[in-house]
């Protein structure tokens, strides 16, 4: 028997039985025994099908006979795929047996072949049953901190927004029905009128296949079965399309519909399309609106109006001639309604291009607090805590700065453009826009039927003659209109792209996506350019004309974090350079070491432990023997290799001097170092830095990897004198106006191992480091930030954290070593030379973009009442009787100045440290006991100004005009300039002061380059 015939009967016995008996559809038959069986189910269908053709007195005969009257038109080339190797002998033989009642004794029909492939076509047929609780694929719209539309996050083929039947008003419901299934509300998942038409139309017009599938076979065929063209889907798709009608009303089966189907512009389902097209929900749309959406199943492609408008019109008209012939409209409503303008609200060429670290964030945290297991699997409305400007601005700065360092040290490298659009430009110069308009692209559909084509033109002919021309679609450079429809791979880097339209030995030209042309230096790329290659450039005016600067995607990585100090809110975050390059968010799941960034909880730890600012520690050699009797002793080393002899805690932490902070551990924190290695893990563990500490002592210099967003955390704690934060990007989850989660408000949770006083006075001694210390860099905003830089061994990872009253800044630079291979930023690549600029603009962001910029506070209540302010000598950090720097010491039980300035480094062994203590010149200002030490033995001697308030304010010194209180911009807070500084900002600012190479060395100081 012909293969063919064999599938043309197994679909017409499926046809039979859910059009005669679709209460008891078989899907398996006997080939030995139900022979009988079969070739009466196929009768009584065939009579079944005569009849229903009665009904519109339709003579089925003529019309089988007509469409086989060219037996080649089945058998040739032009033959739809589906009847290929059809024999229109056997076929025509085959309908007079089973629909005229003949007994031919040249039969081709053979049950049992028949039986065989239709029992294998249904075996394993997806539940019905299923379909009646399916969860379409959705896309959750995310909001922003101020509740405005940030974001959506759906799957491929799954950009939808799931709304209930009952939310789609009866006039759209009528038009889709109207366009696609006329007989939905009457038949019973099958129109067995369509099929019989759809066939004999494909025998008579070769070419595209004709469909015939009602809606419910549409829903079964999007959801269950597949769309693969087969006689073994059709089967399949006919018996679940039966079965489903059984289970579900018509209003649920057309809202699967009309939330399962695509109907162009990315959008799945009859709201996200409202929403594309017209920017409204599905309940505001007009008649015209709702018929224009109603003709794009047929062919979203095809009937796009974005690309053929006159299609789109003629297709809307269709719909709307087939509500008036349903009475579901008037004529006077059909004409206004056909003259009326498409109302197409602009494509959204500017597909989203930020937030996907976040967004990817949300959803783990959607599925660890929220129990949401994909954000993707329905419609959800899900409240974020972040700031767009701000997280687009982070982005933008870091990746910005990424290109800089590379740039800057050289290592930048062209590895090509990002796409080239010379076949784009090609197809987009070669296409005629008659030739356009008249052939459908691969995939489209042609109108279902020629008279309603023609009813369409019809329809809309007078109006099309008083409607104004359109703006002919090739009125833009091909150049320009490739670049606007091309997809970039980093579609996430903010630098705009553009397309080398001229290349030569002179400048290159490139085009922008608005029209603009501009002169390009290639840069690293000079000679490597090819017409109609795309790249990043750098735009800036020069003399009334328009100049690019290539940007190159750098090798080296980074991240960055804004968080809101009181609350843990995530404003910010940017995981790596680009999320299309790397998915891991190196804020969230990746550790690095932190450096100096971690010195602080040693500092904390020693003014817990009672020490103070001033109190004097030496930097110089120190061993620490091994911890417990085992292991090596441990001999760290300062960045320059050397020492400076007795320097101030605060100093030690402002210059981040590893040689200081390794001897706090001895006599520092506790009597001997393990123990006082151990206060300083007692608190990373109570500030969650970590889960555990490792007990050794390079730990103290950031030895051990953290986790960004834990440090984040501890700085946070830090500018709330001890408050933690629990940090968290997820407000809340909604599905249908119903709350699902809802982040519970809490208040910060205090860090106790140590007090109020010891974190003030650690806030103040970071505020230092932006002033005049390792990050020097943000000077002119220190009253305004404090922080900490740090950079790890032989500079591999560069870091700052630091913060302001409202918020937390952490910004990490290095190389990304999951395979191992740890890679040095470069020698003088430290956080405050990669990190700081970086740092310094997210601040500068932050507050253009709603976050107060207010001078940090001072002490709270609680603190203030064992703190009193004195002023000192800097350096030394002896009392001053005036000037000096107002510094903040912790009092005794009698409201006095605990004094702890020699407990470390007693007085004698300063006086013998003395350069010209052998001359018998004590050098301290004439006091044998020191008292009024000025700094000689410290290298400098103490700036003549009056001292400073406690929040980093210079007074104007009486006496002085303001000309000459700028001789003394050359001190900071009462210091002098460090040597090695310059007077470039990275802001632009050119009269401040700013330091080369000022971080702390790399953890174990044995690089023998130093």
């Amino acid at each position: 028997m012909n293969t063919i015939l064999i599938k043309l009967f197994a679909t017409a016995l499926t046809l039979s039985q859910v059009t005669t008996r679709p209460d008891t559809v078989r899907t398996q038959f006997d080939p030995a025994k139900d022979g009988a069986e079969v070739v009466q189910i196929l009768r009584d269908g065939c009579a079944h099908m005569r009849k229903a053709f009665d009904i519109e007195d339709i003579n089925l005969d003529e019309l089988i006979s007509t469409a086989m009257e060219d037996p080649s038109a089945v058998a040739g080339a032009g033959a739809p795929k589906l009847l290929h190797g059809l024999d229109i002998g056997e076929l025509n033989t085959s309908y007079r047996q089973f629909c005229k009642g003949e007994s031919p004794a040249n039969s081709p029909f053979d049950a049992a072949e028949v039986i065989a492939f239709y029992n294998k076509a249904a075996a394993d047929l997806p539940s019905a049953e299923a379909l009646k609780d399916a969860k379409l694929p959705g896309a959750s719209v995310i909001l922003d901190g101020a509740g405005k539309p940030y974001a959506e996050t759906f799957e491929a083929n799954g950009r939808r927004l799931t709304v209930p039947i009952a939310s789609v008003p009866p006039l759209v419901r009528k038009a889709f029905v109207a366009a696609e299934d006329k007989r939905f509300e009457s038949h019973h998942g099958i129109d067995e009128r369509g099929v019989i038409r759809a066939f004999i139309g494909n025998l008579a017009s070769p070419g595209r296949p004709q469909g015939g599938s009602t809606i419910t076979q549409q829903v079964v065929k999007n959801l269950s079965v597949g769309d693969d063209v087969t006689y073994e889907r059709k089967i399949r798709e006919m018996i679940v399309a039966a079965r489903l009608e059984r289970i579900l009303g018509k209003p649920e089966i057309l809202g699967l519909y009309l939330n399962g189907i695509y109907l162009g512009r990315g959008a799945y389902g009859i709201e996200m399309a409202a929403r594309s097209y017209f920017g409204k929900s599905v309940g505001d749309l007009t008649l015209p609106e709702a018929a224009l959406l109603a003709g794009m199943p047929k062919g979203p492609n095809y009937y796009s109006p974005d690309k053929y408008p006159d299609r789109a019109r003629e297709r809307r008209a269709y719909v709307l001639s087939r509500l008036k012939e349903e009475g579901a409209i008037t004529e006077e409503q059909m004409a206004q309604a056909v003259k009326a303008d498409l109302g197409l609200k602009p494509v959204e060429t500017a597909r989203r291009d930020s937030g996907f670290y976040v967004v990817d964030h949300l959803a783990r945290e959607a599925r660890t607090f929220g129990g949401i297991e994909s954000l993707t699997s329905a419609s959800y409305t899900v409240r974020s805590t972040v700031n767009a400007g701000l997280q687009r601005a982070v982005e933008t700065v870091l990746q910005d700065g990424l290109a800089n360092y590379e740039r800057a040290t050289g290592r930048q490298s062209f590895t090509g453009p990002e796409l080239n659009l010379a076949e784009a430009v090609r197809k987009i110069e070669s296409a005629a826009p008659a030739a356009a308009a008249a052939v459908p692209e691969a995939g489209a559909q042609p109108p279902p039927k020629p008279a309603a084509e023609a009813a369409g033109r019809k329809a809309i002919k007078a109006a099309q003659a008083r409607q104004p021309a359109a703006k002919p679609a090739g009125s833009k450079p091909a150049w320009q209109r490739a670049l606007e429809s091309a997809r970039a791979p980093l579609y996430d880097v903010h630098w705009p792209l553009a397309v080398v339209l001229e290349t030569g030995r002179g400048a290159v030209r490139v085009g922008l996506a608005d029209g603009r042309v501009a002169s390009l230096d290639p840069g690293i790329a000079r000679g490597k350019l090819q017409l109609y290659d795309a790249v990043r450039v750098k735009l800036r005016e020069s003399k009334g004309s328009l100049r690019a600067e290539i940007r190159v995607r750098p090798t080296v990585q980074g991240a960055a974090l804004v968080l809101e100090n009181r609350t843990g809110r995530i404003l910010a975050m940017a995981g790596g350079f680009s999320y299309p390059v790397s998915q891991l968010n190196r804020v969230t799941q990746a550790v690095r070491q932190p450096g100096s960034t971690l010195k602080p909880l040693t500092y904390l730890a020693a003014l817990n432990a009672g020490l103070q600012p001033n109190t004097l520690v030496m930097d110089s050699a120190v061993t620490l023997p091994p911890i417990g009797g085992i292991g090596d002793s441990w001999s760290p080393k300062n960045y320059d290799g050397g020492g400076a002899g007795a320097t101030t805690l605060r100093r030690g932490l402002e210059f981040s001097k590893n040689l200081v902070t390794a001897r706090l551990l001895q006599g520092g924190i506790a009597e001997k170092a393990p123990a006082s290695l151990q206060r300083v893990c007692d608190i990373a563990l109570e500030a969650q830095i970590y889960a555990e500490c490792e007990r050794y002592y390079p730990f103290v210099l950031g030895a051990q990897p953290v986790r960004m967003l834990d440090l984040a955390a501890f700085y946070a704690a830090v500018a709330n004198e001890g408050a933690r934060p629990t940090p968290y990007a997820l407000e809340g989850i909604e599905r249908d106006g119903k709350p699902l989660y809802l982040h519970a408000a809490r208040e910060p949770v205090r860090i106790g191992s140590a007090d109020r006083v010891a974190f003030y006075q650690l806030k103040t001694m970071l505020q230092g480091v932006t002033s005049h210390g390792t990050a020097a860099a943000l000077a002119r905003n220190a009253a305004y930030v404090a922080g900490k830089t740090g950079t790890s061994e032989n500079e591999n990872d560069a870091w700052f954290a630091g913060f302001t009253n409202e918020i937390t800044v952490v910004v990490w630079v290095g190389y990304d070593n999951a395979d191992g291979t740890r890679r040095t930023l470069g020698r003088g690549q430290t956080g405050g030379h990669v990190s700081v600029p970086i740092a310094g603009a997210i601040l500068q962001a932050a507050w253009a973009n709603g976050v107060p910029r207010t001078p940090l506070s001072p002490p709270s209540q609680e603190a203030r009442r064992n703190l009193i302010d004195l002023p000192i000598e800097p350096r030394s950090g002896e009392r001053v009787a005036g000037g000096g720097f107002l510094e903040h010491f912790r009092t005794q039980g009698d409201g006095r100045m605990a004094d702890t300035q020699y407990r470390l480094v007693p007085r004698e062994t300063l006086y013998a440290m003395r350069p010209d203590a052998e001359d018998g010149d004590a050098g301290l200002g004439g006091s044998e006991d020191g008292a009024d030490v000025r700094g000689d033995f410290f290298g400098n001697r103490a700036p003549d100004t009056d001292f400073l308030d406690p929040y980093g304010q210079r007074p104007q010194q009486p006496g002085r005009s303001r000309r000459a209180q700028g001789d003394l911009d050359g001190y900071q807070d009462g210091y002098r300039a460090w040597p090695g500084q310059t007077s470039r900002s990275p802001f632009g600012d050119d009269d401040w002061p700013r330091p080369r190479r000022r971080d702390p060395d790399w953890l174990f100081g044995d690089d023998p380059r130093y």
